[in-house]
């Protein structure tokens, strides 16, 4: 019989009762009203999602990576894995308590990753950072920007997600990455309306599915292309 799960910790937000769950020694959940947002023992999709995104920033110089949403750290650690010993990773994450979390009761799931040297955390709308970014000097572009937020791109067609995956959101995320940057997008489904605005703002894209059988989720890696 499977142990039950307990909870350990929560706090009310906007949308709900935010909630961590754990069960066993490495067995995580983090519900919003009663809705599954995160499980540890389901993360290839974002794993895969950073390690597409930064598998070509290895051997790069000066590397900046910003991260929209923290999560249980899983996109995070896999950055950090793939990137320079000397690069820069900004996460965005709109609630402390994420932060408090993968510092805390989850910190032993990614060796700490919130916590390495190459990491500054800022709570506050990854949007905002991406729109800052876009206006100000090129060196604070970004070589990659990491989207991993449990509403993907499906929400901007009915309006929700238009200040991420809208037109005008899609042209001030290309400004705020350097040349040949990219943007790297999880997904719940495919898009095709979000794919096309992809490739109207000047994207390259390539969408996968990572795992085998059962519900596979969707990374969009688009890169900026030179006109």
């Amino acid at each position: 019989m499977a142990k039950p799960w307990r909870v350990v910790d929560n706090i009310e937000t906007d949308e709900g009762l935010l909630e961590l769950r754990q069960r066993g020694e490495r067995d995580y959940l983090i519900t919003i009203d009663q809705r599954v947002l995160m499980n540890s023992s389901a993360n290839k999709s974002e794993i895969v999602l950073s390690e597409l995104a930064c598998e070509s920033l290895r051997d790069k110089k000066n590397v900046r990576v910003l991260v929209g949403g923290l999560g249980m750290g899983f996109t995070l650690k896999a950055a950090l894995d793939n990137l320079p010993v000397d690069a820069e990773v900004l996460v965005a994450e709109l609630n402390p308590i994420m932060v408090q979390w993968c510092q805390g009761p989850m910190a032993h799931l990614t060796d700490g990753a919130v916590d390495d040297e190459r990491v500054t955390v800022v709570i506050g709308n990854v949007a905002e950072v991406i729109r800052q970014a876009a206006m100000k000097d090129k060196k604070d572009s970004f070589d990659a920007i990491i989207l991993d937020l449990y509403e993907g791109p499906y929400e901007g067609d009915q309006g929700r997600g238009e200040y991420l995956y809208g037109d005008a959101a899609l042209e001030l995320s290309r400004s705020a990455l350097k040349p040949g940057g990219v943007l790297a997008v999880w997904s719940e489904d495919p898009d095709k309306a979000f794919e096309n605005r992809l490739q109207a703002a000047r994207f390259s894209v390539n969408l996968q599915r990572p795992g085998r059988g059962g519900r596979r989720h969707v990374v969009y890696i688009a890169r900026k292309t030179a006109n």
